[in-house]
């Protein structure tokens, strides 16, 4: 599905100069010699997301420097196996942060904080997330939806931005009774319509008491993926 919006307008016989709002700033000197036709046009492409990037968390009770690492050591390869054991590849398993946080520098207490990105299909983001809390992560549920080919999803917008551009040209200068030159100036932007975002359900430091009387997983839908493109063109008239 997409979403579609045009603006319009003639450019002739005196002089103006054109300043495209672009990160390029590039500026077009238009003279009487040279009467031209703008458009902008502006597409939206949405579609399902393919990949969910879990975000998985954990951090120890205080305690002394050495005991919080020992048992944050161990929480953390807890979580870790039972990722790997649920299907999913380490190399889809990246680290993100780890570190030895102070809780009450005088008594000489402190917590360990370990966190993770997880790739998974769509499908298996609530399972998965159940997983690693069952696991002993206690600070996670951020994901942020996404596609694999990016790229493929802006190039589809800027297509059909462009093709719309060239259409309400050619439909403008029909109706002003002129007839579409050739184009002299294009450019375009891509913006994340819906940010990619985040999903938060997000679990406390006692969760794990919570989820012995919740034994099914939380019911997470994905958030669809959308980009949207703006293509500004100017062309000749006759």
């Amino acid at each position: 599905m997409f979403h579609r919006n045009s603006v319009a307008f003639l450019t002739a016989a005196f002089s103006l100069t054109l300043s495209a709002q672009q990160t390029s700033q590039v500026q077009l000197n238009i003279g009487a010699n040279n009467r031209t036709l703008t458009v902008s046009a502006e597409e939206r492409v949405t579609v399902e997301p393919d990949i969910a990037i879990l975000h998985i968390d954990f951090e120890t009770q205080p305690s002394d420097a050495k005991t919080a690492w020992v048992n944050g050591a161990k929480t953390s390869r807890q979580i870790v196996d039972a990722l790997k054991q649920a299907g999913i590849a380490e190399s889809s398993i990246r680290s993100e942060d780890q570190y030895i946080s102070s809780v009450d520098w005088k008594a000489r207490r402190y917590k360990l904080v370990q966190n993770w990105t997880v790739e998974t299909p769509p499908a298996r983001a609530a399972e998965i997330m159940d997983i690693a809390v069952g696991a002993g992560a206690t600070q996670s549920g951020e994901i942020e939806w996404t596609v694999k080919d990016v790229k493929a999803l802006e190039a589809q917008a800027i297509a059909q931005a462009a093709a719309r551009t060239r259409s309400d040209a050619q439909e403008l200068a029909k109706g002003m009774g002129v007839t579409l030159g050739p184009l002299v100036y294009v450019s375009h932007e891509v913006t994340a319509t819906l940010p990619v975002s985040w999903n938060a359900a997000n679990f406390s430091a006692g969760v794990m008491a919570e989820r012995q009387a919740t034994p099914q997983p939380l019911a997470i839908n994905p958030r669809k993926v959308s980009r949207t493109a703006k293509v500004y063109a100017v062309f000749t008239i006759d």
